[in-house]
C-alpha cells in the first residue's frame, strides 16, 4: 500500500477561525478527515501532521525519506524564507507537491515567491481544499 505523508504548516491549526474569507471555514480535522477519505479509496495509507515549528517540520521531512512514497506540504509563511526546509526537501528522494489554499499570487507581494518551488514536484495554489485532493490523486496515480 502507498504511504502518503501531509504536512501543514504554522497557522494550519487555526483552519476555520483563521481569516475564513481567505482560507474558508473548514477546519484542519476536517481537511485530514476528508483527504483520509479519499486516501482510503485510493488504498492509500495517509498520514497527517501540523506543526508551527520549522525543525519539527524539518524532522517530518527528513523521517519520510524511503518510507512515504509522497508528501504534501502546506509549508505556510515558511514558504517565503525557509531555506532550512526548502535544503531539507531537497536532500530526500521523495516528491513533494506544495499546496496552498489560497492564491498566494493574488495577496501581498511577499507572498508571491516560493523558496520551495524549485525543489518540488509541483505547486497548487488558490484551490481551496482541493488542492490537497488534487495533490494526493496526482501522488498516487
Amino acid at each position: 500500500m502507498k504511504k502518503i505523508l501531509l504536512i501543514n504548516g504554522p497557522n494550519l491549526n487555526l483552519l476555520g477561525q483563521r481569516e475564513p474569507g481567505i482560507y474558508g471555514s473548514d477546519t484542519l480535522e476536517s481537511l485530514e478527515n476528508n483527504l483520509k477519505q479519499l486516501a482510503e479509496q485510493r488504498h492509500v495509507a495517509l498520514t497527517c501532521v501540523q506543526s508551527n515549528h520549522e525543525g519539527v517540520i524539518i524532522d517530518q521531512i527528513h523521517m519520510a525519506n524511503r518510507k512515504y512514497e509522497g508528501i504534501i506540504f502546506n509549508p505556510g509563511a515558511f514558504t517565503h524564507y525557509s531555506i532550512a526546509i526548502r535544503d531539507a526537501i531537497a536532500a530526500i528522494d521523495v516528491p513533494v507537491i506544495e499546496v496552498h489554499i489560497s492564491n498566494v499570487h493574488k495577496r501581498e507581494s511577499f507572498r508571491h515567491h516560493s523558496v520551495m518551488a524549485a525543489v518540488t514536484k509541483g505547486q497548487i495554489v488558490g484551490l481551496g481544499m482541493k488542492g490537497y485532493e488534487l495533490a494526493l490523486v496526482a501522488l498516487t496515480d
